[in-house]
C-alpha cells in the first residue's frame, strides 16, 4: 500500500506493547537464529528485538517493492526481518534501522528462502492484508504465518478478544468508530477464534503446539500485564487485580473498570474475558539428535514466566509465592484481603454504620501508626487484621499530618461513593465535603474545612486529584446519577403537590373566614344603628364620668 500508514494517527492504533511484552521478547529472542516481525509493531518492540539480536552497523537493506499482480516477494538473507503492508512504514523502518531486512507487501504473497526461528506477530493478523486484494480469512492467514516458522522455532501471536472486558467497559469501542483502516468489516469471519479453546484448536491445526497462552490486561490498546492461564486458574488476590483494571484515558466507560475486572477474576473468567491473548507456540522440531542438542542448549533463555505485571515504571514477575521485581530485585508476597473501598461500599449499602465506624476507626489507627500517606480506600486491602497498600506508592517528600492523610482518604472515598451513585445511610443532600467530615467524626477524629483544603493540596502533590473531573464518568454512573436525580425530582414534585393541595385548602379556609368576618361586621354595624344600642351608650357615659370624678376626689 503506497500511501497508507498503519503507524499514522488516522489508523485505528497499533497495540502499545510495553514493559511486560518487552521482557517476554527478551527471553525468547534466540542467541543465534533468524527473527521475523510480521505486521506493524511499536518502535520500542522493534528496537528491543534489534538490541537482543545484537545488530549494530551491519549492511543495510532497502525495503522490497510492492507485490503486484500476485507477485511473490523473495526476502534477502538477514538476522532480523520485518514484513509490513505499508510502504511509508517500510521506508521509515529501513531508514531508522539499516541492519533490518524490510519487506513490504501482503502476508500471502511473502515467501521466505528459509524459515525463521522466531516469528513475532504481536498485533495479530488483521493488518497483514492489503486493500487492493480480497482479505484472506484468519485461518488462512495463520496457515501462511505458521509456514514461516522453522521446526523447533517459535511463533508469538497476538489475538484481540471480541468479548474482552475492555469491550464490555467501553461505551464506544475504538473499532466501532468507523476509522479509515476499517475497510473490511470485522466480526463476520467464522474462523476467527471465539475463545481460548478455539484459539488452541486453530494453532494445533496449523501444526503449532501452544507453550503458554497469556491474557493481556487491562486493555488491548496498552497492555501492562501478561498472565498465563495457569495463574488465572486460581483465585487472584484483589491486590493483584487492582493494577490490571485502570481506566484508559478519556474513553467513555460503561462501568467502573476496577469493580468489573475484580468480578471477572473472582469468577475465574480472566482468560475468557481478557482484552487480548498472546499465544507463545512452537513448531515441533525434527527428530534429529542435532535438533535435540540445540533445544537443550537454548533452554536457558526459553523459560517462560508465569506472569509479568508492570506498575508504573517497575516490572514484576509473578511467581508461585509472590511478585519478584525485575531485573534483580527481591521477591515480596502479594497482600491478602479485600479492597477497603469495596468493604465500605458493602457496609453502606446495608446501612451498617457500626461496621463503617469500626473500619474507619481501624483505618485512623493505621494512619497514625505510620501508614502509607499515599494510600487510598481503593488502593488498600484489609484482611480483617491489618491494612496493606497495593503496589509501591510514591509518598510526598515530607511526611504530612496523619489527620490530613485520613481526611484525604475519606474525601476520595466520599467523592467516589457519590459519583458512582452507591446507596449510603446519610442524607442525600450532603455534598462530598460534608460527607467527609461525617466520616471523620465516625472515625473518632475531628476535621474542619481547612483540613479538607490541605487534603486536596496533598492530592495535587501526589498527582491523584480526589474530584473525578479529569475523567469522563462511566455510562452506568451517568445512569445512576440520572436515576438518583429523577428520584429526588419525583420526591420534590410530590412535596410540591402536597403543599399546593394544602395551600388550596388554606385558601378556601381563608375565603370562608373572610366571608364570616364580613357577615359579622355587617351584623355589628347594624346593631350599632339600633335605638337600644345608642341609648345604652348615652346612659352609660354619665356613669363613667361620675366614677372618674369619685376616683379623683378619693385620691
Amino acid at each position: 500500500m503506497l500511501l497508507w500508514s498503519d503507524m499514522a494517527d488516522m489508523s485505528g492504533g497499533v497495540t502499545d506493547w510495553r514493559g511486560a511484552a518487552l521482557e517476554l521478547i527478551r527471553r525468547m529472542v534466540p542467541a543465534s537464529g533468524k527473527v521475523l516481525l510480521v505486521g506493524p509493531h511499536p518502535q520500542t518492540v522493534v528496537d528491543e528485538v534489534i538490541a537482543q539480536a545484537g545488530l549494530t552497523g551491519e549492511e543495510s537493506a532497502a525495503p522490497a517493492g510492492l507485490a503486484e499482480d500476485e507477485t511473490v516477494l523473495t526476502p534477502l538473507a538477514g538476522r532480523v526481518a520485518v514484513l509490513v503492508r505499508s510502504y511509508p512504514d517500510a521506508c521509515a523502518l529501513a531508514e531508522r534501522h539499516s541492519a533490518l531486512d524490510v519487506f513490504c507487501g501482503r502476508l500471502e504473497a511473502f515467501a521466505a528462502d528459509e524459515p525463521y526461528d522466531l516469528v513475532l506477530a504481536l498485533d495479530g493478523l488483521l493488518r497483514t492484508h492489503s486493500a487492493e486484494a480480497p482479505a484472506a480469512s484468519w485461518a488462512e492467514s495463520l496457515d501462511a504465518l505458521s509456514a514461516l516458522v522453522a521446526p523447533g522455532g517459535r511463533l508469538v501471536l497476538g489475538v484481540h478478544n471480541d468479548l474482552g472486558v475492555d469491550r464490555l467497559l467501553e461505551a464506544r469501542p475504538a473499532d466501532r468508530d468507523g476509522g479509515d483502516d476499517q475497510w473490511a468489516p470485522h466480526g463476520f469471519d467464522p474462523s476467527y477464534p471465539s475463545g481460548p479453546g478455539a484459539l488452541d484448536a486453530a494453532l494445533e491445526s496449523a501444526g503449532l503446539s501452544v507453550q503458554r497462552c497469556y491474557a493481556a490486561y487491562p486493555s488491548r490498546h496498552a497492555p501492562r500485564a501478561l498472565l498465563a492461564r495457569e495463574a488465572l486458574a486460581f483465585d487472584l488476590p484483589d491486590a493483584l487485580a487492582f493494577p490490571l483494571s485502570a481506566r484508559d484515558g478519556d474513553r467513555m466507560l460503561v462501568a467502573d473498570p476496577l469493580r468489573l475486572t475484580r468480578l471477572v477474576f473472582r469468577h475465574r473468567l480472566g482468560e475468557e474475558l481478557a482484552p487480548a491473548w498472546l499465544a507463545v507456540t512452537v513448531r515441533p522440531p525434527l527428530l534429529t539428535k542435532e535438533r535435540d542438542d540445540a533445544d537443550a542448549e537454548e533452554r536457558a533463555y526459553t523459560a517462560l514466566p508465569l506472569g509479568l505485571v508492570q506498575e508504573g515504571g517497575t516490572l514484576y514477575e509473578l511467581t508461585h509465592t509472590g511478585l519478584r521485581q525485575l531485573p534483580d530485585g527481591g521477591e515480596r508476597p502479594i497482600p491478602a484481603g479485600r479492597v477497603l473501598e469495596e468493604i465500605l461500599v458493602e457496609a453502606c449499602a446495608r446501612e451498617d454504620t457500626a461496621t463503617v465506624r469500626e473500619l474507619l476507626t481501624a483505618l485512623a489507627d493505621w494512619v497514625e501508626d505510620g501508614g502509607d500517606p499515599a494510600a487510598a480506600a481503593d488502593s488498600l486491602v484489609y484482611d480483617g487484621v491489618r491494612f496493606a497498600p497495593i503496589g509501591d506508592l510514591q509518598g510526598p517528600p515530607a511526611p504530612p499530618d496523619p489527620r490530613i492523610v485520613l481526611c484525604r482518604i475519606l474525601l476520595r472515598f466520599a467523592v467516589r461513593l457519590q459519583a458512582a451513585g452507591h446507596h449510603h445511610p446519610w442524607p442525600w443532600p450532603l455534598d462530598a465535603d460534608e460527607l467527609t467530615l461525617t466520616l471523620c467524626g465516625m472515625a473518632g477524629r475531628s476535621c474542619d474545612p481547612g483540613d479538607l483544603d490541605r487534603a486536596r493540596k496533598l492530592d495535587a502533590e501526589l498527582g491523584q486529584p480526589a474530584e473525578p473531573a479529569g475523567h469522563a464518568p462511566t455510562y452506568r454512573d451517568l445512569l445512576g446519577a440520572r436515576d438518583r436525580l429523577a428520584d429526588q425530582l419525583a420526591a420534590a414534585l410530590a412535596r410540591i403537590a402536597r403543599l399546593e393541595t394544602k395551600l388550596s385548602y388554606r385558601e378556601r379556609e381563608l375565603v370562608r373566614a373572610r366571608g364570616k368576618l364580613r357577615r359579622t361586621q355587617r351584623k355589628a354595624t347594624a346593631y350599632r344603628r339600633t335605638l337600644g344600642y345608642r341609648l345604652s351608650r348615652r346612659l352609660a357615659r354619665p356613669r363613667r364620668v361620675a366614677r372618674k370624678v369619685i376616683r379623683l376626689l378619693s385620691g
